[in-house]
């Protein structure tokens, strides 16, 4: 799966909350991720695109809310984020694009 077209489907985009500036700190750097794509793939797809060597992966899954839209009940689509921690000496600068 070395195609970069479907490695750019599994990251979506960076996300850069206060959470994640936390993490940053950390040498981690937070995305957001296909739902389908697991840890190995993550892995291989930011070593990939970025050119860096990835330490860890770790996977959370956020469930949609429920909410209203115009008087109707709805869901929002669920999100998989990868906190993605890189070796010593690699960075992602995530200010920048692709």
């Amino acid at each position: 799966m070395t195609d970069k077209a479907k490695l750019y489907d599994v990251i979506r985009k960076p996300i850069i909350t206060e959470k994640a500036t936390m993490a940053s700190e950390a040498n981690a750097v937070v995305f957001e991720v296909a739902i389908d794509a697991n840890k190995p793939l993550i892995k291989e797809a930011v070593e990939t695109l970025f050119g860096v060597k990835v330490k860890a992966v770790n996977t959370t899954v956020t469930k949609g809310k429920v909410k209203r839209f115009r008087g109707q009940i709805g869901t929002r689509n669920d999100v998989k984020k990868a906190y993605v921690t890189l070796e010593e000496g690699n960075t992602i600068d995530v200010t920048t694009g692709l």
